[in-house]
């Protein structure tokens, strides 16, 4: 076991220094005195924000929108990727063992196209809006959450289980009284976790007109009112960072 540590230090050492050599990174443009000067009065545009009271208020309607966009989607990739890692997972029953493979490619393909791309395809057909984004942040959260609750499931005691199973309990009521309680508090926090970064992604989703504050940024950004867009930016800030306080008192509590 400490061999193969080594080895994997030693891959990712090499992994490391081959990026930095094939990368171009150019750190004297970057950290040059006019770099700095740049972006000192780009930043300078920003101030003061827009703070006019019909502006507020659509900064505020568009923080609800990119809200209710993570909630929803975040609901509805933890019940489809509970159903994916229950069918994909590998100590399931044999009766869905023919499905455990098409299943895994399924998660793979989900998880590995980003959002962004999701949301493009699914503009074609909801049409503009969150209706869109929301679907975008639920395909690809499923595919994350789904081999994270596969992983959950597959390291779960066995013990309970066995225990109904020899009683002759069935495999679906197992699953609710045996398996799922075992396995709950990773599950919610797996959840809580994309739920944190689903807030993010909703709000980038709006660049491409999935609705939310992002849909406010790209327009006023366009438009070079940096002023409005400042404010905007100051929406996102303290819209991610009360959920973030949410997020983790609640995992706190599961704890």
């Amino acid at each position: 076991m400490r061999t193969q540590a080594w080895g994997v230090l030693t891959a990712l050492l090499c992994l490391v220094i081959a990026s930095f050599a094939t990368t171009d990174l150019q750190w004297q443009g970057f950290l040059s005195v006019e770099a700095f000067a740049s972006m000192g009065r780009f930043l300078g545009e920003f101030v003061p924000p827009e703070t006019s009271p019909e502006f507020i208020q659509k900064v505020l309607l568009g923080a609800w929108e990119t809200l209710a966009m993570s909630v929803l989607g975040t609901l509805l990739a933890a019940l489809l990727g509970m159903l994916l890692a229950i069918l994909g997972s590998q100590n399931r029953t044999e009766a869905f063992a023919w499905a455990r493979t098409p299943v895994q490619w399924l998660l793979n393909a989900l998880r590995a196209i980003p959002e962004l791309v999701w949301a493009s395809l699914l503009l074609i057909s909801a049409g503009l809006g969150p209706f869109a984004g929301t679907l975008a942040l639920a395909l690809h959260t499923a595919g994350v959450l789904g081999r994270l609750y596969a992983e959950a499931l597959e390291n779960a005691p066995t013990g309970p289980a066995l225990a109904l199973k020899a009683q002759g309990v069935g495999s679906g009521r197992i699953f609710l009284y045996a398996t799922l309680p075992t396995i709950l508090p990773q599950v919610m926090s797996y959840t809580l976790y994309r739920w944190e970064n689903n807030i993010r992604a909703a709000a980038v989703l709006g660049v491409v007109g999935a609705g939310g504050l992002g849909q406010l940024l790209a327009f006023h950004l366009s438009l070079f009112q940096m002023h409005k867009t400042a404010t905007v930016l100051l929406g996102m800030i303290g819209m991610v960072a009360c959920v973030d306080a949410l997020s983790q008192q609640l995992r706190k509590r599961l704890t």
